[in-house]
């Protein structure tokens, strides 16, 4: 999956499912009066996250969330992609909050994975907990699969596993593949869209792309123009993109 059609169809779905993410977590407004995306940020003026120092993640897991999120939604020419927005940053801090420990979930069994869906969420694991079993278990069947990590495979293997893992054809014995990718890709689309004060969105990159307006206190007299909206978007600490 590393041509550029195919990372252009990953950034249309990316747009596409924007609105899946909790507005909250964007800036606070809907996303529904959304206009057309804006034009491309070079890649190359993202910031970088080089300097950032996880307090969470290991640093073998670290290696993995910085080569996950960036096949999850690679830069391409129309702008940066999750390891320039600071992706990884996101995810770290947000696992030293309340939802990674579970503490706002109702956690008392019975636990019955094999309920459907719509019974909820089935298993005893907290965020924190599935990212460290889930980075594990990912490294461990790269290696049966390749005989390397996961941040060392070519991108075209990272994708394959990746797609494995969506599909819930990745064999992990202490929690579903599937489940693991689903909290990988959730919090990678929540990290480019968030408020930077989360960590994400560095330089307000996944605003510039969607041309969402930000933290601004008004500009509903926009929505109903059918045009773009002209202003940057602006931050919650009043910072302007």
């Amino acid at each position: 999956m590393s041509d550029n059609k195919t990372n252009n169809s990953r950034r249309d779905f990316l747009l596409k499912s924007v609105t899946l993410i909790p507005a909250a977590v964007i800036g606070g407004s809907s996303v529904g009066a959304l206009t057309a995306p804006a034009p491309a940020v070079a890649a190359d003026d993202a910031p970088k996250n080089h300097d950032y120092q996880p307090t969470f993640f290991t640093p073998e897991e670290w290696a993995f969330i910085n080569a996950a999120v960036a096949r999850l939604i690679p830069a391409d020419d129309r702008g940066p992609g999750a390891l320039e927005a600071g992706v990884p940053e996101f995810i770290d801090r947000q696992m030293n909050t309340p939802y990674a420990t579970g503490s706002i979930w109702y956690m008392q069994g019975p636990f019955n994975p094999d309920v459907p869906k719509e019974m909820g969420y089935q298993l005893p694991l907290v965020p924190k907990q599935i990212y460290n079993l889930g980075i594990a278990e990912a490294d461990a069947y790269s290696k049966k699969q390749h005989g390397k990590v996961f941040a060392e495979l070519t991108d075209a293997q990272k994708d394959a596993l990746l797609q494995d893992m969506e599909a819930g054809k990745a064999a992990f014995e202490q929690l579903p593949s599937k489940l693991f990718f689903s909290y990988l890709l959730q919090n990678t689309r929540e990290g480019f869209f968030s408020d930077p004060i989360h960590g994400g969105n560095k330089d307000m990159v996944g605003w510039k792309l969607i041309n969402f307006p930000g933290a601004r206190a008004d500009f509903m007299d926009w929505v109903e123009r059918g045009e773009r909206y002209p202003f940057p978007p602006v931050s919650i600490r009043g910072e302007r993109g």
